[in-house]
């Protein structure tokens, strides 16, 4: 018998808290002093809907077919977002799961256990959507390893988006002493508009970092950007700092990650570095200037 647990998920794996965003306590003047943002419910963003998802009380692994609103298959399904976003994501194309139709799982001798799924991914820009197939396979070892994930969405590429990626490169190389922002979203869920590539770059760079982590225990999703700035580039890639948050849903943990990547239209979003910093009750609170 299944208990039914209402959560809001971010459309694009990645777009907004579902439950709670961050209201900053005092300027943040770099990467470091973020970790200790304090977590209030807030407004939505208009990019976040409602999914109900019915999770068991027992999360037991199941094989054969899978009910598609069920804990299990979302699971999988949000980790094809996040490999989605690493392969095509970038400051004007993002992936959200919108609806899963039908899933199936297997165990495949000692590799793991392998998902099938039909499911639909929205564009969330172009508020395009495609049905597609794919399949996730999470590797069975001592060691995590990312999970595994075949799947091709072509319909949602055809968008040509690259008079507006260049044109924001050349913004952003023109610029690049002023390019950096910070709480995205705020505390009342509002982004301005012209952070909002800024946010985007953010979400596709976090996407590296959920699809490492998800196992077949754990549901991410984005919950806000803390601090981004672009850095000094030495070559055709635009170099970035980021502080981003993430909401791990099943333990409700609210996660730190400091991340160093990088972006051209050319070759699209890179990560360099990513650390996973100390937890807030783990961090001295910083000083308020009120």
């Amino acid at each position: 018998m299944g208990v039914m647990i209402l959560f809001v998920l971010a459309v694009s794996g990645v777009t907004g808290s579902p439950s709670v965003t961050f209201k900053p306590e005092t300027a943040s003047t770099g990467i470091s002093t973020a970790p200790n943002s304090v977590p209030e419910m807030t407004k939505k963003t208009q990019q976040e809907q409602l999914l109900e998802v019915e999770i068991p009380e027992e999360d037991v692994m199941e094989t054969g077919e899978l009910n598609p609103s069920h804990y299990p298959a979302q699971r999988a399904a949000k980790v094809v977002q996040h490999f989605l976003n690493t392969r095509y994501g970038s400051p004007f194309r993002l992936f959200g799961l919108q609806r899963v139709h039908s899933g199936s799982a297997e165990d495949v001798a000692d590799s793991g256990r392998k998902y099938h799924l039909e499911l639909t991914v929205h564009e969330i820009i172009s508020n395009a959507a495609q049905t597609c197939s794919a399949e996730v396979l999470f590797p069975r070892g001592e060691k995590q390893q990312a999970a595994h994930v075949q799947a091709s969405c072509e319909e949602l590429l055809k968008v040509n988006i690259t008079s507006q990626e260049e044109a924001l490169y050349e913004q952003f190389r023109t610029n690049q002493s002023l390019v950096s922002a910070e709480y995205l979203p705020d505390s009342h869920g509002h982004i301005q508009p012209q952070n909002k590539p800024l946010w985007h770059l953010g979400i596709v760079a976090s996407s590296f970092v959920m699809l490492k982590e998800s196992t077949e225990n754990s549901l991410y999703n984005m919950a806000q950007v803390a601090n981004i700035t672009l850095l000094a580039s030495e070559n055709d890639r635009l170099k970035f700092d980021c502080h981003t948050l993430l909401h791990e849903m099943v333990s409700q943990e609210i996660v730190h990650w400091k991340l160093q990547f990088t972006w051209s239209p050319a070759e699209g979003v890179s990560v360099l570095q990513m650390e996973q910093l100390p937890h807030c009750h783990e961090c001295e609170k910083p000083p308020s200037n009120n």
